[in-house]
């Protein structure tokens, strides 16, 4: 199963709910990879922490490749780093995406990681990718190979205009490039109940019948303790009502995939 988070706004939490639900995936025994997309390398950082800027190979390394055609490629698990978490592993992102961005776009590239991560299927029982906050290269590549998306949502009326957007891309994408991509559900993350908007902002979207999440992520000061302690919350402290959240979002995920 390979689960793309997207969303094309910047600050919705893709990032902390593919590191969360990877590493919750791992802690239950499954192989997990998380390949980073972004250049600013969230993911990345979050898993390995000051390892990050260590790591030997990544995939700005596996994209370098693909446009020297009179390379040997390597085998795709020469991309990934292990984390020091359990059955849990990193593809690293690193600044190098930006600069080949282009390169990649000129040359139609678009298919190469779908292709790559296909030769992984039999190392890895979910890979969790997160993305940009744009339709780029990048995106358009993991939303190519993935099975299912989910979209964060941080419950606001301009979020909500990007929603309507987004979802008509994914369909667009499906329809021209992946007839197998479904969008698994709207993550409503960042949520305060006790606030009118976002609980206003997400029965509507409900009413729309768009696909929202009945598990919602709260909005915490846990994980930012999360993010600088490089721990996932599941091993930073699972007892956190936050912690629980996530592991009821992969559980409804885990039964949804069944």
């Amino acid at each position: 199963m390979i689960r793309v988070v997207f969303n094309q706004k910047g600050g919705v939490g893709k990032s902390t709910i593919v590191c969360n639900l990877a590493a919750i995936a791992a802690s239950r025994g499954r192989r997990t990879l998380v390949v980073d997309l972004d250049a600013q390398a969230n993911s990345t950082h979050y898993l390995l922490g000051e390892a990050a800027e260590s790591a030997e190979l990544g995939i700005a390394d596996f994209f370098e490749e693909t446009l020297s055609y009179r390379l040997r490629m390597r085998n795709p698990a020469e991309y990934v780093t292990v984390t020091p978490y359990e059955n849990l592993t990193v593809m690293c992102a690193d600044q190098r995406l930006s600069d080949l961005q282009t390169k990649l776009e000129t040359k139609h590239k678009i298919y190469k990681l779908g292709e790559m991560l296909g030769g992984l299927k039999k190392e890895f029982d979910q890979v969790f990718i997160d993305t940009p906050p744009a339709l780029n290269f990048y995106t358009l590549s993991a939303l190519i190979a993935a099975d299912r998306c989910l979209v964060p949502f941080d419950c606001d009326d301009f979020s909500r205009q990007a929603l309507y957007r987004l979802l008509e891309n994914v369909d667009e994408i499906r329809a021209d490039h992946n007839k197998k991509l479904k969008v698994e559900g709207i993550v409503v993350n960042q949520f305060n109940a006790r606030s009118n908007l976002p609980t206003r902002v997400v029965e509507e979207l409900i009413a729309e019948k768009l696909p929202v999440l009945p598990q919602y992520i709260s909005s915490s000061i846990k994980i930012k303790e999360s993010h600088e302690a490089a721990r996932p919350l599941i091993y930073l402290e699972p007892s956190h009502k936050l912690a629980q959240e996530y592991q009821a979002l992969y559980e409804l995920l885990d039964k949804k995939k069944r």
